[in-house]
């Protein structure tokens, strides 16, 4: 088990180092800096101040040696002007070059800094992802339950009017974009002239005393109030809206692995033998139809962290997903690249764990 680990975690740290270095060399061409430049600089800079420009801010040289010095494998670049004056990427304003380190880069803590947010790159991305982890949890408390409730009963009544009717609800919902079901959705909860808000003023449930509170709508259609404060009114629409599309892909594999649990022999044996079906479906059929359910979930986390762009941007929830859209749009090179970091930690990491515990839920794995 260590064997297999061990060598998981050092593919996984290849991966990394050639999907960030895929991502620093895309980010680095030469139109973005040009880009780049123009925007610190002025727009009517010429070839050669731009060029100067370039090299004076440490993105000349070979693209190999800026990733090092990016990751922090190498000593930052240092250069010293006509003035005398040092400036360097570890060198920071008013710390003298002498004392400065030689090496600061994504390995040491150092990130860059944030043109957009006029700060460093690493605690903004870390502040906008403590705001999408909320979400995150929130979407996989109401997702996986559900799913995997909806899997099992289509599975346990296959070809039923009940598997029917699940089964249509889950390609439903996957095959409608976020897009679509949150503008349904914001339509139909969070309209004061449209959908259920009208009908629950007119019973006196909403509005002055009303049951639910005095507000005009049932739910809020912009998630921004919950940043600084998470309640069931604003953060229940972006919730919803990202949970119906990956409830429905996530019931029909486990549908899918139910059915052809429930024809295996051992499960016949065990209704023979008088063991009641909930018992059966319970101690038997359900862990071993978990298996490929649970990669299904794992997956999910990838997913979350970068599939939440369009519903931040609907809703207005300025998560990471919404800081990968303002750093791509402001060509803020430090922070896409940091962005870039947390994704692929992500996707490693819950890879390395779906890779795991699918070898304890599968006994034919660990014995072999």
């Amino acid at each position: 088990m260590l064997t297999f680990i061990a060598r998981r975690f050092g593919l996984m740290v290849l991966t990394a180092i050639c999907l960030t270095f895929i991502v620093f060399f895309l980010t680095n061409l030469r139109p973005n800096l040009e880009k780049l430049a123009r925007t610190e600089g002025s727009v009517r800079m010429t070839e050669e101040a731009v060029d100067r420009w370039i090299i004076e801010n440490g993105h000349g040289g070979s693209m190999v040696g800026r990733y090092a010095q990016w990751m922090g494998l190498a000593p930052g670049w240092v250069l010293t002007d006509d003035k005398g004056v040092t400036r360097g990427r570890c060198i920071d304003a008013g710390v003298a070059a002498e004392a400065a380190p030689r090496y600061c880069g994504i390995l040491q803590g150092d990130w860059g800094f944030s043109t957009f947010f006029k700060k460093p790159v690493f605690s903004s991305v870390m502040e906008k992802l403590g705001a999408t982890a909320w979400l995150m949890l929130a979407v996989m408390l109401v997702m996986v339950p559900a799913s995997l409730l909806i899997g099992v009963i289509s599975g346990m009544r296959e070809g039923s009017r009940t598997d029917r009717a699940l089964s249509t609800f889950a390609i439903a919902s996957t095959a409608t974009p976020e897009y679509v079901s949150g503008v349904v959705l914001v339509a139909i909860f969070a309209s004061a002239t449209a959908g259920i808000s009208p009908i629950l003023t007119e019973w006196g449930w909403l509005g002055g005393d009303g049951f639910l509170g005095d507000r005009k709508t049932l739910f809020l259609g912009s998630a921004t109030s919950a940043l600084d404060g998470i309640t069931f009114w604003n953060f229940t629409l972006p919730v919803l809206t990202i949970a119906l599309y990956g409830i429905g892909y996530i019931a029909r594999m486990t549908r899918a692995s139910m059915t052809e649990v429930m024809t295996q022999q051992y499960i016949r044996t065990a209704r023979l033998k008088g063991v009641p079906f909930g018992a059966v479906v319970m101690k038997h059929a359900l862990r071993n139809a978990l298996i490929a359910p649970f990669t299904v979930i794992m997956l999910q986390f990838p997913w979350l962290l970068n599939g939440v762009v369009i519903v931040e941007s609907l809703f207005n929830y300025k998560g990471f997903g919404w800081t990968l859209v303002q750093a791509a749009s402001n060509n803020d090179i430090e922070l896409l690249l940091g962005c870039s970091v947390v994704a692929v930690f992500v996707v490693l990491v819950t890879q390395l764990i779906s890779d795991i515990g699918y070898v304890f839920l599968n006994p034919r794995i660990r014995l072999s």
